[in-house]
């Protein structure tokens, strides 16, 4: 059995979902969001689990492929870093309320 890394997969899927045939955005949501077993998916869209198994890796690779090739993923949370850096040091020097607005308002689009 193979380890599931539902957390990068989750953001990959997030990011890049749409760019996997429909095929293999559905085999990803069962396994990862529905929690759907090999055997449950292989009976779901009729293929055999080792089938299952191989969809589901070609599919991983691909989200893998995409983010090492545009990086959105490593740039979101990069960005979420920073920004909670700037919330921290935007608390610790008592920021104008207006800037301290537009920080709080910057961090809600990365949540």
């Amino acid at each position: 059995m193979f380890e599931k890394d539902v957390k990068e997969l989750s953001l990959l899927l997030d990011f890049y979902g749409e760019l996997l045939s429909e095929r293999k955005q559905s085999v990803l949501a069962l396994y990862y969001n529905e929690d759907f077993s090999l055997a449950e998916i292989a009976d779901e869209i009729g293929i055999s689990r080792q089938g299952a198994r191989e969809l589901i890796k070609k599919a991983e690779e691909e989200l893998r492929h995409f983010e090492e090739k545009l990086g959105l993923v490593e740039r979101f949370e990069e960005a979420k870093h920073r920004i909670a850096t700037i919330r921290t040091l935007g608390e610790e020097k008592s920021l104008p309320r207006e800037l301290t607005a537009e920080i709080e308002a910057l961090a809600a689009l990365f949540k």
